[in-house]
């Protein structure tokens, strides 16, 4: 079992906000995401920092028929087992991912990189393991933590979740991806960015 639910997580309980707005964000940060995918047309799908699922649950059909997941919660990957049991989900780190080089035609990475002490390295193991397509997304500063200081969220910190110990925007992502990764698209899913790049 997954867990008691008073040990759920603050990233699990989001995607249940009875708020219009915030649910109104994530509808259209997933359609954009969506979008970007679908073009894509994978056979395998690795989703780094899979969280509880929610993405694999969300695009599922878009992720072709070999889907694998990691994150270091041991709690998500618990998760991800119960909704979607076909899928190979790991505890492991992104910045040591337990697969083969080239192993996945779409490497996916959301909201993970704010989070990293090496966001880098993170990178680079992306790249290394996808054999064509990497898609990250990061929140899109300023404009992340405004809209959690109008929501009245982390205001003593300005804004800024506890847990992001980075903060992007257009530039400073192309600078974090593009040592190892060619970047060819940087788009706006408010007020997240969503960045698709191929392994150089």
């Amino acid at each position: 079992m997954a867990g008691p639910r008073a040990e759920r997580p603050s990233n699990e309980l989001k995607f249940e906000t009875a708020n219009p707005v915030v649910r109104a964000m994530i509808g259209g940060f997933f359609s954009r995401l969506g979008a970007l995918v679908a073009p894509l047309a994978p056979a395998s799908t690795l989703d780094a920092g899979c969280g509880e699922g929610e993405t694999l649950v969300r695009l599922g059909p878009l992720l072709g028929g070999r889907v694998s997941a990691v994150d270091l919660s041991a709690y998500s990957v618990g998760r991800v087992g119960e909704r979607l049991p076909a899928v190979d989900a790991r505890v492991a780190s992104v910045t040591d991912l337990p697969f083969a080089g080239a192993s996945f035609d779409l490497v996916l990475c959301l909201e993970v990189l704010e989070h990293l002490d090496e966001p880098a390295a993170a990178v680079r193991e992306l790249a290394r393991v996808a054999a064509s397509d990497v898609v990250v997304s990061v929140p899109h500063e300023p404009w992340f933590r405004i809209g959690s200081l109008l929501r009245g969220k982390h205001v003593r910190a300005l804004g800024n979740h506890p847990e992001h110990v980075n903060h992007y925007n257009r530039r400073s992502l192309a600078a974090l991806l593009e040592p190892a990764l060619g970047v060819a698209t940087i788009t706006t899913a408010f007020p997240w960015l969503i960045a698709h790049g191929r392994p150089r």
